[in-house]
Parts: structure tokens; C-alpha cells; sequence
């Protein structure tokens, strides 16, 4: 009697720990899998942005108001930003040269609307590995409350990434100057493109 409870025991022992171990490889995949949310330093990550025209071009910055990247073991998941567009400030230009002109100008309704609009927002909603570090990311971008996919490679590295985007103003109803839209503008016609140069820290 005593040996058939002694094997009772060791095989209900056995069947626990079989138990055990099965459950803790089961779950093992889901403890590794580690999803982490990086806010930006908004302070230290930038927006450079070129717009073209047929006489030359000017540059400036934007500022970013606030932005998210989501990890999912070390890998880029998805991301958030929003841009504070009454931060946009012309660069090439000085002070009393053409700079208060310009950047006023691109926040009048001919541009930007920042009075109306004060923010602009990009979301991804695709991310795709492409190499070590590169990812290749669709994203809605949305400006004057219109809304466009975009496509973009985004570099990371260590705390920080960088994009480059070229976005069409005339998507968001930015039609000033567009040679699409108005015929006989000369060299006063302004490119539809404008580019996006964008450094993260976070």
C-alpha cells in the first residue's frame, strides 16, 4: 500500500512539474515580447523644411509640439506627431530683409491658416524592416484638416532618427503659386513639392 501511494506521489509530482514547464514555455514568448513608448525631446528634435520656386528657394524650421514612437522588442512599431505650425520661421532670410514678410506669409490663409490651423499631424500606420536600423513607413499626414498618405524610409539609431519627406502642398489645398492650378505664372511660380528634413531625440 505504502509503495502504491509513494508512486502516486512521484507521478502526480512528474505530471506537475510537466505541467509547469509546459505553462512557462507557453508564456515565455508573450514575457518577451516587450512594448516600450518613447516620447521625443521636442526641445531637441527638429523639422527643417525647403520650399522651391522657379527663381530659387527658401528654407526654414518647424517645431514639433509633441511625438511618439512605439517599440516592440527594439524594433519600430508605429509613431505620433504634432506639429505646432505657428512655429514655422524662415531661415535664409534676415531680419528686416524679407524674414517677417515670408513667414507671415505662410501663415496667412495663402499657406497655412495657422490662425485656423494651428496644428498639423502625422500618424504611421505602416511600418516595414528594410535593413538594419531602416524602416520604410506609410503615415497619414494631415494638414488643414485634409488628410494624405505618405511614404518615407526612417533611419534609427540609438535615440535618435531621421526622416526625409517630400510632401505635395496642393493635397492640402495649398494652391498659391501652383503652376497646376494657374497658367502664365512666370517665375513666380512656386514648386508643389516642398521637402521635410526631420531629426529626432528621444
Amino acid at each position: 500500500m505504502k509503495n502504491l501511494k509513494t508512486l502516486a506521489v512521484i507521478a502526480f509530482a512528474a505530471l506537475s512539474t510537466t505541467l509547469v514547464s509546459a505553462q512557462t514555455k507557453a508564456k515565455a514568448p508573450q514575457e518577451k515580447a516587450q512594448t516600450q513608448g518613447k516620447n521625443i525631446d521636442v526641445a531637441k528634435s527638429t523639422i527643417k523644411w525647403t520650399g522651391k520656386k522657379v527663381t530659387g528657394q527658401h528654407e526654414g524650421t518647424i517645431n514639433f509640439k509633441e511625438g511618439t514612437l512605439l517599440f516592440k522588442n527594439n524594433k519600430l512599431e508605429r509613431g505620433k506627431f504634432t506639429v505646432d505650425m505657428n512655429s514655422i520661421a524662415v531661415t535664409d532670410l534676415k531680419a528686416g530683409e524679407g524674414k517677417e514678410k515670408l513667414e507671415g506669409h505662410l501663415k496667412a490663409d495663402d499657406f497655412f491658416g495657422t490662425d485656423k490651423f494651428a496644428t498639423a499631424s502625422i500618424m504611421f500606420t505602416k511600418v516595414t524592416p528594410k535593413a538594419n536600423g531602416v524602416y520604410t513607413v506609410t503615415a497619414n499626414l494631415k494638414i488643414k484638416e485634409k488628410t494624405n498618405p505618405v511614404t518615407f524610409d526612417i533611419t534609427v539609431k540609438g535615440n535618435t532618427a531621421t526622416a526625409n519627406l517630400v510632401v505635395d502642398r496642393t493635397k492640402y489645398d495649398i494652391k498659391y503659386g501652383s503652376g497646376s492650378f494657374f497658367d502664365n505664372l512666370g517665375d513666380k511660380a512656386i514648386s508643389d513639392n516642398f521637402d521635410l528634413a526631420v531629426s529626432l531625440q528621444f
